[in-house]
């Protein structure tokens, strides 16, 4: 597997727009081939950045979701509102595979295993 973050930078005043945008994505990206493990909009902080997070089997998989994608009515209806609405300033995508595993067993603060 691997996984798709994508980092947004958001016009801060257009926050209700992106949260619209994300929404969408949750119906249109699992019906098209992804987990989506999905979309954060900024909360506390930074109230410019926000995130999207998806996985993938392969390379050859995501090309062939994209295709799903690109021809998925909702998903072309959100790529409009993007350009439309302009609350997407930057997009930087980065694909990760998962290095951390297998993962230990939790330890509570007393030292028992969990």
């Amino acid at each position: 597997m691997i996984t798709c973050f994508i980092r947004y930078q958001i016009d801060p005043t257009k926050k209700a727009q992106f949260e619209d945008y994300a929404r969408n994505w949750g119906q249109a990206i699992p019906r098209c081939g992804a987990d989506l493990f999905g979309y954060y909009a900024p909360h506390e902080g930074s109230t410019t950045l926000a995130y999207g997070v998806y996985s993938v089997e392969n390379l050859a998989a995501y090309e062939a979701y994209r295709a799903r994608l690109s021809a998925d009515p909702l998903g072309r209806e959100n790529y409009a509102f993007a350009m439309r609405e302009k609350f997407i300033l930057r997009e930087d995508r980065t694909f990760l595979k998962l290095a951390s595993t297998p993962h230990g067993k939790l330890i509570g603060f007393e030292g028992e295993h969990k």
